[in-house]
């Protein structure tokens, strides 16, 4: 009998330098493994061809990661309308065909919430999310060039 116990050491980091260490001893299970997997979604981290670790921004053409696959849809799917987290959800396993939780979707829709790339509103027992419009710098509304560079548009008194 071998009565060596398994030992799995992960150090990860990522492009804004945080370390991440994780070791694992003891009876391993593939459905723990997966949860690992799920954490590295979770954080953005994904493995490239020579099995190291990076991170993929949101400016690839095929999104890598979950959260570059959940906002893909948000971007390309309602840009100017109203969703839920289960709207996410059906497109999500339809478009990648893939399954995915409902909680997953919802901690993304949440993180995005709190960059202020959506916008959250509750309706009844569910959250209606909309994406941020950012606002354009104000700009003198003529379109005719400014006699000197220090005029400023007429603001009201």
């Amino acid at each position: 009998m071998n009565s060596r116990k398994k030992r799995f050491k992960i150090e990860l980091e990522d492009a804004e330098g945080s370390k991440y260490n994780l070791s694992l001893e003891g009876n391993i299970s593939k459905e723990k493994i997966m949860k690992i997997v799920e954490f590295m979604d979770l954080i953005n981290i994904e493995p490239n061809e020579n099995n190291e670790r990076t991170i993929y921004g949101s400016n690839r053409s095929t999104p890598a990661s979950v959260g570059d696959k959940i906002w893909n849809l948000v971007e390309g799917k309602f840009p100017y309308g109203g969703f839920t987290s289960t709207d996410i959800l059906e497109l999500y396993e339809d478009q990648y065909n893939e399954p995915i939780k409902l909680s997953i979707i919802s901690t993304y829709l949440s993180r995005y919430t709190e960059r202020s790339r959506l916008i959250r509103t509750r309706q009844g027992k569910e959250w209606i999310y909309k994406m941020a419009r950012q606002q354009p710098m104000q700009q003198p509304q003529s379109s005719s060039p400014s006699p000197s560079p220090s005029a400023s548009p007429d603001l009201p008194l």
